[in-house]
């Protein structure tokens, strides 16, 4: 044991201090004794002490608008993906019209809420181009998707998302006991329509117009619209519409307005007021239809999860239109944030939400029509089946007034609420509608 030279203990003199043998003896088996127990202490905290905790992970976030039944069909798919990977989630249900302002603000803190969100095309494509949203080019397949599923999210060679299910806006829903009752037919041209919407408000069938004008914000009067255009002026005049290449007060698509839809909407021409009704709120005009208070109804696929019994549900498409006609689909888009803490899971759940496992799966539920190829027929409930049957032929278009988005799609829909109001404003409301397109 060492001492400093100012320890009082300490003989005087210069040389070391050296104990007596006996004492060093003890000093030594103290010592090894201390040695000997430290180890064993050492040991045993080791061996016996519980184990630290392991690094928590993050389960795979995913953002979707679904919440209630929609959601309860739509969980079962992230089980699968989870049962398949290993890899765990989280779901949260938020609204695309809060996600549209919020997304924005985590963005420019270059943050993501999520790894995977569901959100409009418009949207995926504006800030996939401003580097917000991973290219998914070499993740999702165009090979597996129907022809024109992904254009919408597509900048040159880049993909900055991927297409999930969808609903299909095919025309308009009718009852097939009510026309069997009453002895109208499907018509097979744009007079024979005329023909029948004359004969509903004749016969007194309906106890209001012939159809009923779903509404919200300004859709599905878009909807609407949408159709008249893709069959009368074909599925290219959406698409140049799209792309800015044609203008809302050219000719061509002031004639499909003029020639077809406004006619129906002017009082006098087919039917002695409009055939059309004021424009109602569409999930309570489901009901008001379907107990026979309104013979058609324009509405996407999703209307067939809103009736009972389904089975007595039917669809018409306009008829008499440029062939091939077009057929507005209506996917579910996704994309994955360039800033998502997992981001290669969250490309693997990508990759798997575009393949047809997945949308399989999804359909066997009823009110989904998937965006892949390799989904059999057999696989959708009969309502649903018949939907997929009937775009066949038919070129698949994107939502017009989502894949614009932004600031027009406000303005779109007003104005379009104006001209069911007034159809005599026409010319004043494409120019309107024109003017509100983005540069």
């Amino acid at each position: 044991m060492a001492t400093s030279s100012n320890d009082p203990s300490a003989p005087a003199g210069g040389t070391d201090y050296a104990p007596p043998k006996k004492m060093g003896m003890l000093v030594v088996v103290v010592v090894a004794l201390l040695l000997v127990t430290n180890v064993v202490t050492a040991l045993a905290v080791y061996y016996l002490a519980p184990a630290a905790p392991a690094a928590t992970v993050q389960p795979l976030r995913v953002i979707g608008p679904w919440s209630g039944p929609e959601k309860d069909k739509f969980l079962p798919v992230l089980n699968l993906f989870k049962n398949t990977t290993g890899i765990n989630y989280e779901y949260i249900t938020t609204r695309q019209e809060d996600l549209q302002s919020l997304l924005p603000n985590w963005f420019a803190a270059r943050r993501a809420p999520a790894d995977l969100i569901f959100m409009p095309s418009s949207f995926v494509k504006t800030y996939g181009t401003q580097g917000h949203a991973a290219d998914l080019a070499g993740t999702v397949s165009e090979s597996n998707y129907a022809a024109g599923a992904l254009d919408p999210l597509k900048d040159g060679s880049k993909i900055y998302g991927g297409a999930y299910t969808g609903k299909v806006k095919p025309g308009f829903w009718y009852r097939q006991s009510f026309f069997a009752a009453h002895n109208y037919q499907v018509p097979t041209t744009w007079t024979g329509f005329e023909a029948l919407l004359r004969q509903i408000e004749t016969d007194g069938s309906v106890n209001n117009t012939p159809i009923i004008s779903g509404d919200g914000v300004g859709w599905p009067l878009s909807d609407v619209v949408e159709h008249f255009l893709a069959t009368y002026g074909g599925p290219n005049m959406n698409k140049q519409i799209v792309a800015k290449t044609l203008a809302w007060t050219s000719t061509s698509v002031h004639d499909v307005f003029a020639n077809y839809l406004v006619r129906t909407l002017t009082p006098g021409v087919v039917c002695v007021a409009s055939c059309w009704s004021a424009p109602r709120q569409w999930d309570t005009g489901v009901a008001e239809w379907w107990k026979g208070d309104y013979a058609l109804y324009f509405m996407g696929s999703w209307i067939t999860g809103m009736v009972t019994p389904n089975s007595d549900i039917r669809v018409m498409p306009l008829p008499g239109g440029v062939n091939p006609s077009g057929v507005v689909f209506a996917a579910d888009y996704f994309f994955v944030p360039t800033y998502a803490s997992r981001i290669d899971d969250a490309k693997r759940l990508a990759a798997f939400l575009g393949s047809s496992a997945a949308q399989q799966l999804q359909v066997t539920v009823g009110g989904h029509i998937a965006t892949v190829t390799g989904v059999p027929l057999s696989a959708y409930p009969v309502v649903d089946r018949r939907i997929a049957e009937n775009l066949t032929g038919k070129v698949i278009l994107s939502d017009l007034d989502d894949t614009i988005g932004g600031t027009f799609q406000g303005t779109f829909w007003t104005q379009l609420q104006a001209l069911w109001a007034n159809p005599s404003n026409l010319n004043a409301v494409l120019t309107n509608i024109q003017a509100a397109m983005p540069p």
